[in-house]
């Protein structure tokens, strides 16, 4: 990702004008001072990365991991969507859903978290989205120790989820793939959880 940004007006953006950023890319400090950047920008490698418009079946898929990890989580970690994660001080992504140690969450309004809160990332992939949710991130989650990864894929005719269950070798440094998950997934890291894939009919 190593665009550059540019001040021409950004979509949905109020001010108009987009602040140019510093020559060499954005630090994340100064990414998340940036004003009415569109909703969940993210920052890799220091060039802000806009997320476009989701198929319909993008947005009630991550409800089915999220409940399912909500329904068991135990008293020392937290589930949150959509929030800003801090890899590197140039790399702030913003996964789909992640599970974070409780200890790390101080407010409500808490507008970001750092690796080392992460025990799980789950990125769903979308047609925009592929080559980062693949690629990109799963290598800079694995880099940064996250030590579980969950991606969610729409296949078949009925875009039906599957879910690839990723584990972190600590000796390489990256994920390996633990299982792929069709029609339910039941799982006892980072802790017990049974999610039946097949209720997204009912969503």
């Amino acid at each position: 990702m190593g665009g550059t940004m540019t001040a021409e007006p950004l979509p949905g953006a109020s001010t108009g004008r987009w602040p140019m950023p510093p020559q060499d890319g954005c630090t994340v400090d100064d990414f998340l001072s940036l004003p009415d950047l569109p909703p969940h920008t993210e920052l890799v490698d220091g060039s802000p990365v806009f997320v476009g418009p989701q198929r319909n079946l993008h947005a009630p898929t991550p409800y089915l991991p999220e409940h399912g990890l909500r329904a068991t989580v135990p008293e020392h970690y937290r589930v949150r969507r959509e929030t800003v994660v801090v890899l590197t001080d140039r790399t702030a992504p913003e996964p789909d859903l992640c599970v974070l140690r409780a200890g790390a969450v101080r407010s409500r309004r808490q507008a970001r978290f750092e690796a080392e809160d992460v025990v799980l990332a789950v990125e769903v992939v979308s047609p925009e989205s592929e080559e980062r949710d693949r690629d990109t991130k799963p290598h800079k989650y694995a880099r940064a120790g996250i030590p579980h990864f969950w991606r969610v894929e729409m296949t078949g005719e009925n875009d039906d989820p599957v879910v690839c269950v990723h584990e972190l070798d600590t000796v390489t440094g990256s994920y390996g793939v633990t299982g792929i998950h069709h029609d339910r997934l039941r799982l006892t890291v980072p802790y017990d959880v049974d999610i039946d894939l097949a209720a997204i009919d009912h969503m």
